[in-house]
């Protein structure tokens, strides 16, 4: 597992991005400001991770795991706006599509802050799982 956490890490960070293009090209969610945050974030993650899965450079964790540790925050605040009541009110987003309406709410708690949380979650643990290679880090 410790060998390919950092190509599980870039699946992860794909599956994220595709998943994002899907609700907003197929599905026609256009996503709010929160949400443009979180792609900020993620979409780097795709394209660094996979050059550094591709070469087996580890070292890549130090500029990869800010931005998902990043996310993490945001993704957090943002599934907060749309789980707490009032929560919103602190930061409430400032044009276009209102960052507490969730597209989607399956089963009553996932929504679409909430994959893109666990796809932040997900990668930060495999980036620091990933074995360094033999010449190091």
């Amino acid at each position: 597992m410790r060998r390919n956490a950092l190509n599980l890490a870039w699946l992860v960070a794909v599956v994220a991005t595709l998943g994002s293009l899907y609700f907003s090209e197929v599905r026609g969610f256009i996503p709010c400001e929160m949400c443009w945050y979180q792609r900020i974030l993620m979409y780097p993650l795709s394209i660094i991770l996979g050059i550094a899965a591709f070469h087996g450079e580890h070292s890549i964790r130090k500029y990869a795991l800010p931005l998902s540790i990043l996310g993490i925050f945001v993704s957090t605040f943002h599934y907060m706006e749309q789980k707490i009541p009032g929560f919103a009110a602190i930061k409430p987003c400032a044009q276009g599509v209102p960052c507490d309406v969730a597209y989607i709410n399956w089963l009553g708690f996932i929504t679409i802050p909430f994959l893109a949380l666990i796809g932040f979650i997900v990668i930060t643990v495999l980036l620091l799982m990933a074995r360094p290679t033999e010449q190091g880090e």
